[in-house]
């Protein structure tokens, strides 16, 4: 499947499709379909477990990662919803999808849209990264936060990385679509990154085939433990 500035972009997963409506002449860049949030969900797809039985390690090394049942899930810069609505029907679906306020027509857009494939409307809210009274509101610590393709501004990556931590739990963790889109926040952000988590980049044979861009990547980051110093 190839990327295309399509004022629709369809997304296969499981049994469903999800119809995405994008809006690429808007000044803000969470009005289109990113390819990050694409190969994240079909990665998912992959690998996520069709049922409650256990499955062999040897066999699926992601069933335990990607083992849904009964956890809470948030999503950053969630612009038209494909990661959010696309890990609903995987079995997520105790998830909020987060966005700034201008982005919040064509997040409910999409949400409307795909309600005949979801058969419920997403739940969804108005996240300014950083913001702790909207963090706090959103209810965390949560086992999953999602985001794709959210590193492209060097001035919004120290926001970035602070949300990510308030709102993932200690045993929870970040699922990273990614794509370098500024050489200095990419930079940045790698760096607040190995302080706060540790990261393991998914093997490119691992993602979907046909959703396997060359430039993207998805990354499992998971917080690292905070050492006590006696006295504090």
């Amino acid at each position: 499947m190839k990327f295309t500035d399509s004022p629709v972009i369809e997304l296969p997963v499981r049994n469903s499709l999800l119809s995405l409506q994008q809006d690429n002449g808007s000044m803000h860049v969470g009005t289109s379909v990113w390819p990050c949030s694409l190969v994240l969900v079909r990665f998912a797809d992959r690998w996520a477990p069709l049922t409650q039985i256990p499955i062999d390690n040897n066999s699926n090394p992601y069933s335990h990662l990607l083992d849904f049942r009964g956890k809470r899930a948030v999503e950053l810069g969630a612009g038209c919803g494909a990661a959010g609505m696309g890990f609903y029907l995987l079995g997520l679906t105790d998830i909020v999808l987060t966005d700034i306020a201008p982005v919040m027509p064509a997040l409910k857009r999409n949400l409307k849209r795909n309600k005949p494939v979801l058969a419920k409307t997403l739940k969804h809210s108005i996240l300014y990264w950083n913001n702790l009274d909207q963090i706090k509101s959103l209810n965390p610590p949560f086992d999953f936060v999602l985001a794709a393709d959210v590193v492209y501004i060097e001035e919004t990556v120290g926001p970035l990385v602070s949300t990510m931590e308030a709102l993932v739990s200690d045993d929870g963790v970040v699922l990273l679509g990614y794509q370098l889109r500024s050489p200095e926040a990419d930079k940045l952000f790698w760096e607040m990154c190995e302080e706060a988590f540790h990261v393991d980049k998914v093997a490119h044979e691992d993602l979907h085939p046909e959703y396997a861009y060359e430039e993207t990547d998805v990354y499992i980051l998971r917080k690292k433990t905070k050492i006590r110093v006696e006295g504090s």
